[in-house]
């Protein structure tokens, strides 16, 4: 069976949103790891909820507060 094209629009219902969020949400950090050990690869990825939450992985901790920080201080996003 093949799945229909599912179409890109916000979802109206609250909880919806914030279940398909967290639900996706996981599966691109579970993604980011996975590159960063399978490939060798520095990833770092940064996700801010609706209401302003931060939710973030890097495979280096020190390097993503770094790019945080500069960001922040109005430097440049990414090294």
């Amino acid at each position: 069976m093949v799945r229909g094209k599912i179409q890109m629009r916000r979802i109206e219902n609250a909880t919806s949103r914030q279940v398909t969020f967290s639900k996706r949400r996981n599966g691109l950090l579970k993604k980011a790891y996975e590159l960063s050990v399978l490939c060798d690869a520095e990833v770092a990825v940064i996700i801010f909820s609706q209401k302003g939450r931060l939710y973030e992985f890097s495979s280096s901790k020190w390097r993503i507060f770094k790019c945080h920080s500069r960001s922040i201080q109005g430097g440049s996003n990414w090294p």
